[in-house]
């Protein structure tokens, strides 16, 4: 057998086969190095063999080491940009950061308030809710019969109106909005101011309305008239509050000048003095002078006694006198319409008096 020249160490590693010292080739004489993670006695030899060099196009280029992704800075940036532009895509991104689910974009939907939703501060919604508060008054006198209209306060029937309209009268007859009809007596006048208040006889449960505070209306302000006038009930009118605080001149008795003329022809309309001049008739020597509101909002014969009243809804008026320039003449014709120029008691005026008009004084 020829002696091998090779080093020692030189021979290739073959498997090794049996154990102890049988085994070939024989364990290492030191014991190899174990991980910190690798439990004493656990087997790590022979250790495991190298991986083979990748193949490829690719094997000689190194690969550049994969970077880790920050995905929270990068959204946190986008949320800054987000936030000057609305806050509803800050708090989207800030949902998915927080890890809470995101709610569902609207799309270009904008959130608003649908108009037909209330009636309310319309002329259609002060009507519906104020007209069955108001009355058609018929007043039966020697002179012929008036009419005009009619402000209910209490349940029980009581009803404020103009004096000139119920002055006078030996009968008063009432019409609700419903179409009911109810004989009234006068509780207490005051000419002075050209109020009355009248109650019904056996009524109950009605539709009241609200008083208001005419002290904070402002020209300008949207007012709506509701009456009966030339005896159409419940007919509603629109304006503005013209001015505050005109002197209004009214005459204190059904029977002065030519408001006795007009009430025999069933005019209704009442002769007043303003600015010097007379309208409508002659007022006569007994007189009164009250403040007025002014207002556009259209007024006819049959709408004194009637409600001026705001958006609300609240009475904020008495309508009281009208100005109609063909009324002067002598035919009494009553076929003119408003021109604009409308006046009303002050409801202030009107809550201040109702302890006197209970208790049946007046002037």
């Amino acid at each position: 057998m020829t002696d091998s020249h090779r080093p020692s160490g030189a021979y290739p590693m073959y498997p090794s086969y049996g154990n102890g010292e049988a085994a070939y080739p024989p364990p290492p004489a030191y014991e190899p190095q174990r991980g910190a993670d690798e439990a004493p006695g656990a087997e790590t030899w022979p250790p495991p063999p190298p991986q083979s060099p990748p193949t490829g196009p690719d094997a000689g280029t190194p690969k550049p080491e994969r970077r880790v992704k920050r995905p929270v800075a990068l959204l946190a940036a986008v949320a800054i940009v987000a936030a000057a532009v609305g806050g509803g895509t800050a708090t989207l991104i800030g949902s998915h950061l927080d890890g809470s689910t995101a709610p569902t974009a609207s799309g270009s939907a904008v959130s608003g308030t649908t108009v037909s939703q209330s009636s309310a501060g319309t002329v259609a919604g002060v009507a519906a809710a104020v007209s069955p508060a108001i009355v058609e008054i018929s007043a039966t006198s020697s002179a012929g019969e008036a009419t005009g209209s009619g402000v209910v306060v209490t349940a029980g029937g009581e009803i404020v109106t103009n004096n000139h309209v119920i002055s006078g009268a030996s009968q008063i007859e009432v019409a609700l909005s419903t179409g009911k009809t109810y004989t009234a007596d006068v509780v207490g006048t005051d000419a002075d101011k050209d109020l009355a208040l009248i109650k019904l006889q056996g009524a109950s449960g009605l539709k009241t309305a609200t008083l208001g505070d005419s002290s904070s209306l402002r020209v300008g302000d949207e007012v709506v008239a509701i009456g009966s006038p030339e005896g159409l009930t419940g007919t509603v009118t629109s304006g503005i509050v013209s001015a505050l605080d005109r002197d209004v001149t009214v005459a204190k008795d059904e029977d002065q000048g030519q408001g006795q003329q007009q009430r025999q022809q069933g005019g209704g309309s009442w002769p007043f003095e303003f600015g010097g001049q007379q309208f409508n008739g002659d007022t006569g020597t007994s007189k009164t002078t009250y403040k007025a509101i002014q207002t556009d909002a259209s007024l006819n014969p049959g709408n004194s006694g009637g409600a001026l009243i705001n958006m609300n809804g609240e009475i904020i008026g008495i309508n009281s006198a009208m100005y109609s320039p063909s009324s002067t003449n002598t035919s009494g014709s009553s076929s003119a319409g408003s021109v604009g120029l409308g006046f009303a008691i002050p409801v202030d005026t009107v809550k201040a008096d109702l302890g006197t008009l209970r208790a049946g004084n007046g002037s």
